[in-house]
């Protein structure tokens, strides 16, 4: 397992969707030269980590069959990481799928249920060494408290993935930016991200090209750039260690400025731009 140094400076995790109905438009469905194009892209612009997803968690998406899923990523992760050498995530909740994807080249996973849906991706983890995200989702946007209530629950995922064996070195957590909550719930989550420092862990923020960003610029989602360097940056001053992005190069850039500024982690450039 690759190990990271947390507090350091930001890390960018690169988004490959190998599926035909992303919400952001970049779903490559069985595209597989084009996957390993973007990874090779990704890569030569600063990603530290690829993250690919199989099926797509939208607001209204359609579940496919875990063998759809399964067909879809083990396409692309073979080639992916015998041509790119970053840690690569895999996107699901499946068993089956992380399971085949650790066999051809993943070493994180990507819980996008927190180990709501299937806890044995802990035991996965575990067995594996590998990294586990624990993000927050729920069925709904009801809440008592919002940030409490994320909390709580990602305390509930963390002592699952504990209590399987997952060493606490190996959990990052995810508040869920546009999962089960609303554009408000949303940028509340943005404005106390530092709460979740309570709990003690890496954190990954994924707010790029979201819907909260086209609600309040009234952009579409290939528009939506400037919006996700603006919730990079800030997420990055309120403790983000991740962040999950589509347009790497370009948020690559704006974690450095914000690590020299935040951290006080630069460097002079060899040649000036």
């Amino acid at each position: 397992m690759v190990k990271f140094e947390w507090g350091s400076r930001t890390y960018v995790m690169g988004v490959i969707n190998v599926t035909p109905d992303s919400f952001s438009g970049d779903g490559l469905g069985d595209d597989a030269d084009a996957a390993v194009a973007l990874a090779l892209g990704m890569a030569k612009g600063g990603a530290d980590m690829l993250d690919v997803g199989g099926m797509s968690s939208r607001p209204g998406h359609q579940e496919i069959p875990g063998q759809a899923e399964l067909d879809r990523v083990i396409s692309v992760l073979p080639r992916i990481s015998a041509r790119v050498q970053l840690p690569i995530s895999i996107d699901t909740y499946r068993y089956e799928v992380a399971e085949a994807a650790i066999e051809n080249g993943a070493t994180i996973i990507n819980d996008i249920w927190g180990l709501q849906r299937e806890p044995r991706l802990a035991d996965l983890a575990a067995r594996e060494r590998c990294m586990l995200v624990l993000m927050h989702n729920q069925e709904g946007t009801d809440y008592e408290e919002l940030l409490p209530d994320v909390l709580a629950s990602l305390r509930r995922s963390v002592a699952v993935a504990e209590a399987a064996g997952v060493p606490r070195d190996q959990l990052v957590i995810d508040p869920g930016i546009g999962f089960g909550k609303t554009a408000e719930q949303n940028l509340e989550i943005l404005q106390r991200l530092d709460e979740l420092k309570a709990l003690g862990l890496p954190i990954l923020l994924g707010t790029s090209r979201k819907s909260t960003i086209g609600k309040v610029l009234g952009l579409p989602v290939e528009d939506r750039l400037e919006g996700t360097a603006a919730t990079v940056a800030l997420g990055i001053a309120a403790g983000a260690d991740i962040i999950r992005v589509h347009d790497v190069a370009p948020m690559v850039r704006v974690a450095r400025m914000a690590d020299a500024v935040v951290r006080g982690r630069w460097h002079e450039p060899e040649v000036e731009a």
